[in-house]
């Protein structure tokens, strides 16, 4: 049975770490505001490029040739995965979901005789990853130095991939993070970057005329649109990791919170234990006397 003193320590330990996690907490909650503010104000940009591409490749004329990034290889052997993940653990299951997802595509791809290759941006998922799928691993992407997310941030990740399609490295690209929905909800979420999946045009929506032509504003775009997916991934992966390190903290503050309690109890008990066995011996004594 511990003693008075092991109690006491322990209560104390348990007190400490509470105080941590709290704070954390309200880190997490204060830096969540600003990452789901940059989300939001993201968001309709991306959406609006997204809904000018669908249009401009519907615009090309039959039998034109499409640009490389819009079409693809018209192959699908070997695939890029760029595997977006947070810098930090302490955040519930955020990293490991987002890693399972990947595991499973690569997984199911290599089964059927694909090549896959990986891209890890961010330290948790390169440390998991790389336990089981270190061969496939051709890079890693290291955003601790960040403080924040900007474009400038996403633009290298982009370079990089365009110039290894140019390159003939791979046929598809798929881009791994965690939609975010709301504090308590980030769905892990494959994109395919390269050929992009547009939407069609919507029935009714008017009709524009380019100039210069579609192929050509194409080529100038989709590069672009290429670092815009990479910049809202890395957006939504921060908003969602601040929400699931939120949540996650709460979650141990209260467990902290029980433990101090059971403690305190245990302690409490144990004392009340140790004075009456006191008492007994005192009261055993004088009536011996």
């Amino acid at each position: 049975m511990p003693s008075l003193k092991d109690l006491r320590n322990r209560i104390a330990s348990v007190k400490s770490t509470q105080k941590i996690t709290k704070a954390m907490q309200m880190v997490a909650v204060s830096k969540l505001r600003r990452a789901q503010s940059a989300v939001e104000a993201a968001r309709p940009y991306a959406d609006k490029l997204e809904m000018v591409l669908a249009d401009l490749a519907a615009g090309i004329a039959e039998g034109a040739a499409a640009p490389p990034l819009l079409s693809g290889t018209d192959s699908d052997q070997t695939h890029l995965f760029i595997v977006c993940t947070g810098e930090r653990g302490l955040c519930g299951a955020f990293n490991t979901s987002i890693v399972r997802l990947a595991r499973e595509r690569v997984d199911a791809l290599v089964a059927t005789g694909k090549t896959v290759k990986i891209i890890c941006v961010g330290k948790k998922g390169y440390d998991q990853l790389r336990r089981t799928h270190e061969k496939a691993i051709i890079g890693q992407v290291d955003l601790r130095g960040a403080r924040t997310i900007a474009f400038a941030t996403a633009q290298p990740i982009a370079d990089k991939v365009i110039e290894r399609f140019e390159a003939g490295e791979f046929d598809v690209c798929t881009l791994f993070f965690a939609r975010f929905h709301s504090a308590i909800l980030q769905v892990p979420t494959a994109q395919r970057l390269i050929p992009p999946e547009l939407g069609a045009r919507q029935a009714g929506a008017p009709v524009y005329h380019y100039e210069p032509d579609e192929k050509e504003i194409l080529s100038q775009l989709l590069p672009r649109a290429v670092t815009v997916r990479i910049y809202r991934a890395l957006l939504e992966n921060a908003a969602s990791f601040f929400g699931a390190q939120m949540r996650a903290m709460d979650s141990a503050t209260r467990n902290a919170g029980e433990m101090v309690k059971k403690y305190t109890l245990r302690y409490n008990r144990t004392r009340q234990a140790m004075i009456t066995k006191e008492l007994i011996e005192i009261i055993s004594g004088a009536e011996a006397l």
